[in-house]
C-alpha cells in the first residue's frame, strides 16, 4: 500500500531537506510516511497509488470551498490564458482589494503580498514604524510563519518537532520579542507594565490554530484592546487562518474586535500562494510608494491568485456559514462521543468550520495545557484514521478544517473509522 509514495519520499529525501518543502509534512511524529497526493475534488483527496481520503487538512485551511471548486478554476484558467504574471498591476487585484475592505471592518486599505509569513513579517514592520517602538509582544504556542522574530515559542511545525529555540536567529533580534501565555490577561497587563513604553505591537491568532485549536476565553481579545488602545501599541489580528473561516468577515467580526492591522492567507487567493496585509487607512498609508515603510513583490497582486481569491470570495459572500458551523458542531460532537466511550481522556473543541483533537482530561486553553496532551494516543488515532481513508493533519499541533463541500457521507464515514479504532 502506498508504494508510490514511498518511493517518490524516498527520492525526495536525496533532493530536498527532509524529503518535504514545509517540516510537518513528513510525518515523523505521527510514525508514518507523507502520502504524495495527485488530485483533489470537492472534500477528497487522491494520492498517486489512487487511493482516496476524506480530507481534513484541506491544505491547511484556505480550501474552504473544497479543492477544484468549478467557479474557481474556471477563473484560474481563464486568468492563466493571458499570463501568469506581469510584475505591473492588474484589474482583479483592485476588485480583490475592493471585496476585502467591504468585509472586513479594520480594513480600510490593503496590500497584497505572497504568503502568511510575508504578510505578518510586513505588518510588524508597519507597527515598528508607526510607533517609533521596537518590541512586539505574542502568544507562547502560536505561530505568525517563520519571519526571524516570531520564531519564539512558537506553535504548529516548531512545536510538532520539539525544535528548542531558533537556530540561525540572531539573539539580538530575540531579544526584541516578548511572550505571554494565550488567554492569560494577567500576564500580558505584567508584560506591559515592564515593557509597556517600548511595545509596538501584540499580534494574536484571535483563535488559536497551530497549537491544536485554543479558543479565546471570554474579555480576553477585549482585554488585548484595551491594553494597546491605553500604552498606545498596534493590536494586529493574525487572520491567515481565521479570516473568511470563522466567519467570511474573519475573527474580528465574530468577535466584535476592532485591531488596528490584520494579516490574511491562502483563502483569499482560493488556495493559491497569496497573502495580505491591511488595516486602517492611518497606518497603511506609511506603506511604500505612499509612505517610508518599504515592502515589495514581483508576484505580489499576481493575476492568477487575484482571479482565484476574487472567485473565492464572491462564492463565499453568499454561503452559509451559520449551516455549516452546525454541520461542523455536530460531527465533533459525535467524535468526542465516539472517542470518550473508548475511554481515553479527550477533547474535541469546535468553532465555525475547525475543530480540534486533544487526548486529554481537562479543556484546554493555553500552550502549557497542550503539551499535557498524549501524543501517543493521537499518533495511535491519526495512523488508524489514515489506513481507513481519512486524512488529517499529521501533528497534534493542529487543526482540523471542514469545507462546503463535506457531505454527511463524508462525516458518517469519519465517525464510523473512529469508531473502529483501536486505543
Amino acid at each position: 500500500m502506498d508504494e508510490k509514495s514511498r518511493q517518490l519520499f524516498s527520492r525526495a529525501c536525496e533532493l530536498i531537506p527532509g524529503g518535504v518543502n514545509s517540516p510537518v509534512r513528513a510525518c515523523h511524529n505521527v510514525d508514518s510516511q507523507p502520502l504524495f497526493i495527485a488530485r483533489g475534488k470537492g472534500s477528497h483527496l487522491w494520492e498517486v497509488d489512487g487511493h482516496e481520503y476524506v480530507d481534513f487538512v484541506l491544505s491547511w485551511g484556505p480550501m474552504i470551498l473544497g479543492h477544484a471548486e468549478p467557479s474557481v478554476t474556471a477563473a484560474v484558467c481563464d486568468a492563466a490564458s493571458g499570463g501568469s504574471s506581469y510584475g505591473a498591476p492588474c484589474p482583479d487585484e483592485v476588485s480583490l482589494a475592493r471585496e476585502m475592505v467591504d468585509a472586513l471592518p479594520c480594513v480600510e486599505m490593503v496590500r497584497m503580498v505572497n504568503s502568511g509569513t510575508e504578510a505578518t513579517m510586513s505588518a510588524l514592520r508597519l507597527a515598528r514604524a508607526v510607533t517609533g517602538r521596537d518590541k512586539v509582544l505574542k502568544f507562547t504556542g502560536c505561530y505568525h510563519g517563520h519571519a526571524d522574530a516570531f520564531l519564539a515559542s512558537a506553535g504548529s511545525g516548531l512545536a510538532t518537532f520539539s525544535i528548542p529555540g531558533t537556530p540561525g536567529v540572531p539573539a539580538a533580534v530575540m531579544a526584541d520579542t516578548l511572550l505571554a501565555p494565550y488567554n492569560d490577561s494577567a500576564a500580558v497587563k505584567d508584560v506591559f507594565s515592564r515593557h509597556g513604553e517600548s511595545i509596538a505591537a501584540v499580534i494574536v491568532e484571535p483563535v488559536a490554530a497551530n497549537m491544536g485549536l485554543v479558543l479565546p476565553d471570554e474579555g480576553f481579545l477585549e482585554g488585548l484592546r484595551a491594553i494597546t488602545a491605553q500604552y498606545g501599541s498596534l493590536l494586529i489580528f493574525d487572520e491567515v487562518i481565521t479570516g473568511f473561516r470563522v466567519a467570511f468577515g474573519g475573527a474580528q467580526t465574530r468577535f466584535g474586535i476592532d485591531p488596528d492591522l490584520a494579516t490574511f492567507g491562502k483563502i483569499i487567493g482560493g488556495g493559491l500562494p497569496v497573502g495580505a496585509f491591511g488595516g486602517k487607512r492611518r497606518f497603511m498609508e506609511r506603506v511604500a510608494p505612499s509612505g517610508d515603510v518599504y515592502q515589495a513583490g514581483t508576484l505580489s497582486g499576481n493575476p492568477l491568485a487575484m482571479a482565484a481569491g476574487l472567485a473565492t470570495l464572491r462564492l463565499l459572500k453568499s454561503a452559509s456559514y451559520e449551516a455549516l458551523e452546525q454541520r461542523t458542531k455536530r460531527f465533533a460532537e459525535e467524535l468526542f462521543s465516539i472517542l470518550k466511550a473508548k475511554n481515553v481522556p479527550v477533547q474535541v473543541p469546535t468553532i465555525a468550520s475547525m475543530f480540534g483533537i486533544f487526548f486529554c482530561e481537562e479543556a484546554v486553553g493555553n500552550y502549557a495545557d497542550v503539551l499535557r496532551c498524549d501524543p501517543k494516543l493521537f499518533t495511535t488515532f491519526y495512523k488508524q484514521m489514515r489506513a481507513s481513508g481519512i486524512y488529517l493533519a499529521p501533528s497534534a499541533f493542529e487543526t482540523g478544517m471542514v469545507s462546503f463541500a463535506h457531505t454527511n457521507e463524508d462525516f458518517s464515514r469519519t465517525l464510523d473509522a473512529a469508531s473502529a479504532v483501536r486505543f
